[in-house]
């Protein structure tokens, strides 16, 4: 599928069914998933249900899997991604957040062929805008009036130095507690609940790392690709190379292969 198409289609159903429901939610639209922090309203359930059928439409072929899709059918996450096109679809991202009222949510898509991340947009209603990647053709934050920025990863510094984004709330106690230590090494670190936003705040130069404890491919196969097209190193926390079908292992995100290194050997030493 076009990644213009793909965009128009996430665009839509944000009008449609996202924007319209924020900060408009009662307790009968929120549902509790697997904690406080994981949940999943309305929006979700209807803008995935409508990005399906529009990329269905489009191309009735592709195998489309859906953060919502999952949880009704986990077996869905050992679906194989050889020999066809796969998009994996997180209608909104940060839906904490969106519940709460906070603008910071985000719509995503990655578009898998035979087994490869080729393409992915996120797409923030709030601001009206994409950031988007093709493999090899870098990664471009694209608006509405069709001005495009070329993306780049911020310049390695010194540990000391660094402020990033992690996330160690899936984490198990005793590595979040080593995690939660070693952080106070570098400069700053925050999380936003909100991958996302992440990613795009990344590849504007802004943060020096990003760290996930938790991998699901709605969340981080769009961002991945579009870290490594603006410069970035990413890899699993063991060093291996990250593939759509990982949903174990951790993900840490560095300007180069020299400062993965060094954060994971002084940070990130789960």
């Amino acid at each position: 599928m076009n990644i213009d198409r793909l965009a128009a289609i996430l665009k839509q159903a944000a009008q449609q069914e996202i924007l319209p429901r924020f900060r408009r939610l009662d307790d009968g639209m929120i549902q509790t998933k697997t904690g406080a922090f994981d949940l999943v309203t309305e929006a979700d359930t209807n803008a995935e249900r409508v990005i399906t059928a529009a990329i269905l439409d489009h191309s009735p072929n592709t195998q489309v899997i859906g953060e919502e899709a999952v949880a009704a059918n986990p077996a869905l996450l050992s679906a194989s991604l050889e020999d066809r096109i796969t998009i994996y679809v997180d209608p909104v991202d940060g839906t904490a957040n969106f519940a709460g009222g906070l603008p910071l949510f985000a719509v995503m898509a990655a578009v898998v062929q035979n087994g490869e991340t080729v393409a992915g947009v996120i797409y923030d209603p709030m601001g009206d805008d994409f950031l988007m990647a093709e493999k090899g053709c870098g990664t471009w934050q694209v608006f509405p009036d069709g001005r495009r920025i070329r993306m780049k990863f911020a310049d390695p510094v010194p540990v000391s130095e660094m402020g990033g984004l992690a996330s160690t709330g899936y984490l198990p106690l005793e590595q979040r507690r080593v995690l939660m230590g070693n952080l106070a090494k570098v400069k700053m670190f925050g999380n936003y609940r909100c991958a996302g936003h992440e990613y795009r705040f990344a590849a504007g130069g802004n943060v020096h790392f990003l760290g996930y404890g938790k991998l699901m491919p709605w969340d981080h196969v769009a961002g991945a690709l579009m870290m490594r097209e603006c410069g970035a190193h990413v890899a699993k926390f063991d060093g291996s190379e990250y593939r759509p079908g990982d949903i174990e292992g951790g993900l840490l995100v560095a300007p180069d292969k020299d400062s993965w290194d060094e954060l994971k050997r002084e940070i990130f030493t789960i």
